[in-house]
Formats: C-alpha cells, structure tokens, sequence
C-alpha cells in the first residue's frame, strides 16, 4: 500500500489531464480547494437557517410536523430532479461552472425571502427556490470537482469538499445561535445576516477554472449511465432508492431533540455537534475509501444510521441526544463524499454530471414520500415510529451495498 505522499507524486506524474493545478493543501488542486471554500461560505449561509426553519415554523408560524414535512420532501424533490436535469445539461454543454455561479447566487437570495414570510406556503416557496439553486449548481460542480482530481484521489477530493462543505455547517448554526441571543430570538433578522455569507460564496467561484469536456447529444433526464451495459451503477441507484425511502429531513432530529425536552438553542447546537463529527469524519473516510474501496464504508455508515435512528426511536431524555447527534455526523462523513466518489467510479467521465444527478434524483424524490410519511407517523402513531421506519430501510441497504459488486469505468 501506498503512503498519502507517494499516492499523490504518483498521481501527478502519471496524469495527463493539465487541470491537476497543486493548492495549500497536498493530495488536493486548485479548483478543488476553491470550490471547497465556496462550499464552506455558503454552508455557513445555508446552516444558519436550516436549523432555525422548524422552530420559525413551529413557534412563529404555528405549523405543525406534517406540514414540515411537507415543505422538506417538496424542497428536496425540487433540488433532486434539478440536479439531473442540470447535470446531464452540463455533459451536454460541456461546461460545469456557470451552473456553479448561477446556483450558488440564487440560493444566497432566498435568505431575505425567508425573512419575510408571515405564514409556511412562503417558507415553503423560498426552500424550493434555494434547493432549486442547489439542484443548480450540485452535480456540475461534483462532475468538476472529478475532471480536477486524479483517478486514485478522488475519494480524497469528495471527503476535502464535504469536510469543508462541514465546517460551515458547524460555524453556521453557532452564529445562528448568537444572534438570537443578541437579537431576542428574532429569527427573521438571523435570516437577514444569513444573506451576507451567501453571496460572498457566490463572488469567490469566479476565480474556479471551467474544466471543459467534449459536449454530449444525450437527452436531459437519460437512463443511460445506468443502461444495461452498467449494471452495477443500476444495483447502487437501487440501494440509493431503498435507503433514501426511509431517510426523511434532518429537520425530524431536530424536532425530536425539542419534543425530548431540549430547548431551541440546545437543538441548535446539538446540530452544529452533529455537523463538527462531519467535518471530522468526511476526510477520512474518503481516503480510505481510495484505500479499501467504497462499499465497504458505505455499509458500514448505512449500518450506523440504522442504530442512530433506533437510539432515536428509543431515546427517553435529552441526554442520549449528545451521543446520537454527534454519531449521525459520523454516518454522514462515511457516506455523503464516498457515494459520490462511487458514482464516479461506476461510469464514463464524459457521463458524470448525468450520473451525479441521477442519484442526487432518486435520493431528493425518495425524500418527499419518506419526510411525508415521517410527518404523519410523528403527528398520528408516536415520534418514534418515524425513526424506526428509517431503521429498517438503513439496515436492508446496508445489506444490498454489502452483496454489490463494483468494477471502475475508468
């Protein structure tokens, strides 16, 4: 086995594609760290609202769980289908970053129109538009993060991008917090503050280098990159499909962590924990998966979730929150960069974006049935049956990933 030092001199010397440009941080290019710090800006953004949503709703606007769910499964539904729509265009164009620009700004103008709803179809309105920005820009700028990497650091690039990507998803929600200390739990001013980081974010992918590939004649929403002559794409799009069905918003925990006592800032910060054991965790795992492969990590975070969402289902007190949250930020580490980094794996370059945007499909879509049916078995059978639920569709995933069998497409 090969040290990290060895594995990168290799890579460059070996690598024709001129975009391997070095940055500060070894292992990793130019374009890779800059997408990665615009990542962390508008992470910040987007974290110091996201946790902040359910309690807006629920305490300011008076909506109840199955609305909540409602609200996240559409938003999430928006960004997925985007995300295959825009992918698979920028396979066709043959150019990712205008898409990256384009989406990172308009996510950044939905932080004032949060700001000023005065009841939850608005809130619904301004979180499909920021996941239509993030459906935008998401599979474009994964497929530019894989045409600036190396073949063998490629898990290494995901894990660096979603580690950072992490970071301001811990800073985000511990500014949240103090300013509504500051601001006398004023949410729609926090909202407000949240636009700043956003549209620095957007200013700083100017200076990232397009990538260009040989444009594609495919139609917009193609199977291909999962047609029969890839069969081990179409097995990981359906444990994708078993997993996410049970995999409802984040929102969910942090409903739970209210509903078992704790109080708002508490819920935020246990968030911001969770989003600390990411960062920590994402990097890591991504270089072990360039080491070992990707489906052993992947069943090995799929597992965890399931144990996580028992612990929740179970939980009698506030206290089992501070082991839980933490623990889902590892499952996140282990499998956000790595399915990714799969993906890539699995199929031509010149199919990428498609590819990324398809999975990112069939996740975001599964996300609307499963927050729906989360809601209503909060609201009309217990809060935990809602985790239960996702219990048992994590451990049969895990069981799916563990049985797949993966050869690279190059």
């Amino acid at each position: 086995m090969r040290d990290g030092a060895g594995a990168i001199a290799i890579a460059q010397q070996t690598t024709s594609d001129t975009s391997w440009e070095p940055s500060p941080v070894p292992g990793i290019s130019r374009n890779v760290f800059f997408l990665s710090v615009v990542s962390l800006l508008n992470d910040i953004s987007s974290e110091m609202v996201y946790p902040l949503v359910p309690l807006f709703l629920a305490s300011t606007l008076g909506a109840p769980a199955s609305v909540m769910g409602i609200i996240e499964g559409f938003a999430e539904a928006t960004a997925s289908v985007l995300k295959w729509v825009f992918g698979a265009l920028s396979d066709r164009w043959g150019t990712r970053k205008p898409f990256c620009v384009a989406g990172y700004g308009l996510a950044a103008l939905t932080k004032p129109l949060l700001a000023a709803a005065f009841a939850w179809p608005m809130v619904l309105g301004a979180r499909v538009m920021d996941r239509f920005g993030k459906g935008l820009r998401a599979s474009p700028r994964d497929a530019l993060i894989a045409n600036s990497t190396p073949e063998n650091l490629r898990g290494r690039a995901f894990g660096f991008n979603r580690s950072a990507d992490s970071i301001g998803a811990v800073v985000g929600p511990l500014l949240a917090i103090g300013l509504l200390a500051a601001f006398q739990n004023n949410y729609r001013t926090a909202f407000l503050i949240a636009f700043l980081p956003g549209i620095v974010s957007t200013l700083l992918v100017l200076p990232v280098r397009d990538r260009p590939t040989p444009p594609t004649r495919r139609p917009l929403l193609s199977f291909d990159a999962a047609g029969a002559a890839n069969p081990a794409m179409r097995r990981f799009l359906l444990i994708t499909l078993v997993f996410a069905v049970g995999n409802s918003s984040d929102m969910f925990l942090i409903l739970r962590a209210r509903q078992l006592g704790a109080s708002g800032t508490t819920a935020v910060l246990l968030y911001a924990l969770c989003n600390l054991l990411n960062v920590l965790s994402s990097y890591p795992a991504g270089v072990v998966s360039d080491r070992i492969g990707r489906k052993g990590v992947l069943a090995v975070g799929f597992v965890l979730f399931g144990g996580i969402y028992v612990g929740f289902g179970m939980a009698g007190g506030a206290s089992a929150l501070w082991v839980l949250f933490p623990l889902y930020g590892v499952y996140l580490g282990l499998t956000d960069g790595v399915a990714k980094a799969l993906v890539v794996d699995l199929v031509p370059s010149a199919e990428r974006g498609a590819a990324l945007g398809l999975q990112a499909a069939i996740t975001g879509f599964s996300t609307l049935p499963a927050s729906v049916v989360a809601g209503l078995l909060w609201q009309y059978v217990s809060p935990g049956a809602t985790f239960y639920y996702g219990a048992v569709t994590a451990l049969a995933a895990a069981a799916m990933m563990a049985a797949l069998r993966v050869s690279r497409a190059g």
